[in-house]
């Protein structure tokens, strides 16, 4: 299913032979289910696929987040850590793959001083519900480039 989605690595220039398959990690008593993409402080984060802006959420763990849902709704891509949100993104917005979203940061509970994407995919629980999702592990999906900064 996600193999078909022809993903890009959702931050700009990143070489898809150093992203870590973070997935299984642990993190504080739980499993991580997303990827860390490491990059430099403000890199633009761009839309793996397009999609649709679900929600623009700000909290404790994720910090600056976007949850986009994909064109035939079946996953919610979970964008977390940003620095800030691109000027004129809102909820309902339709992205193209490849659109900026973002900037890498450090909001939430990131270390402040590794920037990084942490990107995380579910599958879509329907109605709205951009949470809770069965989580699939994006990081053999992963392989193109969403080009250069």
């Amino acid at each position: 299913m996600l193999a078909a989605k022809d993903l890009i690595i959702p931050v700009q220039g990143a070489d898809p032979s150093r992203i870590h398959d973070s997935y299984s990690a642990a993190r504080g008593g739980r499993t991580h289910d997303a990827v860390d993409i490491m990059a430099s402080r403000g890199t633009p984060v761009i839309a793996a696929d397009a999609g649709t802006v679900l929600k623009l959420r700000q909290n404790e763990a994720g910090g600056i987040t976007i949850y986009q849902l994909d064109p035939e709704e079946r996953f919610v891509y979970y964008y977390a850590h940003l620095e800030r949100y691109q000027q004129g993104l809102a909820e309902g917005m339709k992205v193209a793959r490849g659109d900026v979203l973002g900037f890498v940061g450090t909001t939430g509970n990131a270390p402040k001083n590794l920037p990084h994407l942490h990107f995380q995919v579910m599958l879509y629980r329907g109605r709205g519900q951009y949470w809770g999702g069965e989580p699939v592990n994006p990081h053999p999906y992963l392989t193109r480039s969403g080009g250069r900064p």
